[in-house]
């Protein structure tokens, strides 16, 4: 099966996991509030600080629930757009298995092994810029940084100094807007001919690309330097003259910015259903047999079951005389 399918696979599996305790929470915070319960009410010997705790036993965890169905996304387009399968890293036996799971459940090894996959995949392809590819490459730039400031808040001294700043809200965006948002951009532009049988315009593709990089980095590059500067998180206005009116003016900029590229999006998705290039069963040369039906699929998709017999099924059916030409 693709990739897509196991990451989701995988993600379904963490989310069991994951919403556990902040059900639990939730239920306790009911009983608090309608029961007479005592959980977390500091008046009555509970404790606000056990809430927080239980929130961040699922918050944790929730950012990769978020990022790995983007993970299934890149591991889809960028392929596709570099003409290259996806670079797998070598086999191990049962035993080095072991060994490579208990030394790797730190996060930021088999994130930036994932990093490495995807530069691995694009290093000597012929790579394609289309719309999908550039927020693609945009989603691993900035994931990166996003990783780096996540090692950085895993040392304890750094993490003291700047927990509940804004450097944790830019390191925070830093995956959400510049990892999740960006590889849902990707997957809308790569799947909407699929789900639409329209192809979106890749003129305004590239205005909302450029458009929401710039300010994506406008916004969430200057954040970190309030955050240095002792910019604490969540409150609503600050005393004038503490040096941080520039940089939030600046911030307030890219925001702006980013809500025009969004616009600008939301006109493609709009114009492109109604007046766009009609699409075909395959407008990208994929090799996943979502590609091999019509655009807009039929209710049943495929009229019979297909057999697949490699990783690439979609390819080798159509270069059935030289399935390894797209390495040429």
């Amino acid at each position: 099966m693709p990739l897509f399918a196991w990451l989701n696979l995988v993600m379904a599996g963490m989310v069991l996991i994951a919403i556990t305790p902040l059900s639990a929470a939730q239920i306790m915070l009911l009983i608090d509030r309608y029961l007479g319960g005592h959980f977390f009410d500091t008046q009555a010997g509970g404790s606000a600080v056990l809430w927080m705790h239980f929130f961040w036993i699922f918050g944790h965890p929730e950012v990769y629930v978020l990022i790995i169905p983007c993970f299934a996304f890149m591991s889809e387009i960028i392929p596709v757009f570099s003409r290259k399968p996806i670079m797998f890293t070598i086999g191990m036996n049962s035993y080095a298995n072991s060994f490579f799971t208990l030394t790797t459940m730190a996060v930021g090894v088999p994130t930036g092994i994932k990093i490495f996959n995807w530069i691995g995949t694009m290093w000597g392809g012929r790579i394609q810029f289309k719309t999908p590819m550039l927020f693609s490459i945009g989603f691993l730039f900035q994931f990166l940084i996003a990783g780096l400031t996540g090692i950085m808040m895993a040392a304890s001294p750094f993490d003291w100094q700047l927990s509940l700043s804004y450097f944790v809200v830019a390191h925070f965006h830093y995956v959400i807007v510049g990892g999740i948002l960006f590889a849902l951009f990707a997957a809308f532009y790569y799947w909407y001919p699929k789900m639409t049988g329209r192809m979106l315009s890749e003129g305004l593709g590239k205005w909302h690309f450029w458009l929401f990089l710039i300010g994506f980095h406008l916004t969430f590059d200057v954040m970190h330097v309030p955050g240095i500067l002792g910019m604490p998180r969540r409150i609503y206005t600050y005393e004038p003259s503490r040096g941080w009116d520039t940089l939030n003016f600046v911030i307030s900029i890219g925001a702006f910015i980013q809500a025009l590229a969004i616009l600008v999006f939301v006109a493609n998705l709009i114009v492109s259903y109604f007046k766009g290039d009609k699409a075909d069963n395959d407008p990208w040369d994929a090799w996943t047999l979502e590609w091999s039906i019509s655009s807009p699929p039929a209710a049943y998709n495929f009229a019979t079951v297909p057999t697949v017999g490699s990783r690439r099924p979609l390819w080798d059916e159509k270069h059935p005389e030289d399935p390894d030409s797209r390495y040429e």
